[in-house]
């Protein structure tokens, strides 16, 4: 039963890695390298879990100096969320941090939509969401300590967390390379 729906999964989401998740005989998520087939078993589950790579954990950057990381935890097998922040770009030009305004829990958007504010002693500038989804979280701390962004904006200093509705707006954002090539035209 787990083979069949993997497959149909894999047809109906083939761009979205993070729907299909390797499964075993009980239904939990299985490492990678536990899943390789056991020749001496004639286990009907041998060797049919689907893998996500690392690839598909890779961080995306927008050319509005957001980023997006999705989730290694999926706990549900449809469900794909993604973290958001600024980039160290973003940071850095904006200076001291002193207020980052959060988005509202449940709060359904689309790719560009501004889902905050992060202001500072030199500029104010809004935070555009990367993709389209569901605001599921959103980094409290910041609250009482918005500066947090400027010691980590790719780290401890992120934004929101979000359930991705389309996984090919991921895909169509910059990986590292492509946006550092951006920040230095």
């Amino acid at each position: 039963m787990a083979a069949i729906v993997r497959r149909q999964l894999a047809l109906q989401f083939p761009s979205l890695s993070c729907a299909i998740t390797s499964l075993s005989r009980n239904g939990v998520r299985t490492p990678a390298w536990r899943s390789q087939p056991n020749r001496t078993s004639t286990s009907p589950f041998n060797g049919r879990g689907f893998r996500t790579s690392l690839a598909s954990y890779e961080k995306k950057y927008t050319k509005d100096h957001e980023w997006i990381e999705l989730s290694d935890d999926k706990t549900q097998v449809m469900l794909c969320q993604g973290t958001i922040g600024i980039t160290h770009y973003a940071a850095s030009a904006l200076g001291d941090v002193v207020y980052v305004e959060l988005p509202t829990l449940d709060l359904e958007v689309s790719a560009g939509d501004s889902i905050g504010a992060v202001e500072s002693v030199k500029s104010a500038s809004d935070i555009m969401t990367p993709v389209t989804g569901k605001i599921i979280a959103t980094n409290e701390k910041l609250e009482e300590k918005p500066g947090t962004i400027n010691k980590g904006p790719e780290d401890e200093g992120w934004i929101a967390r979000i359930e991705i509705g389309d996984a090919k707006e991921v895909e169509s954002l910059m990986n590292l390379d492509d946006y550092r090539k951006h920040t230095e035209e």
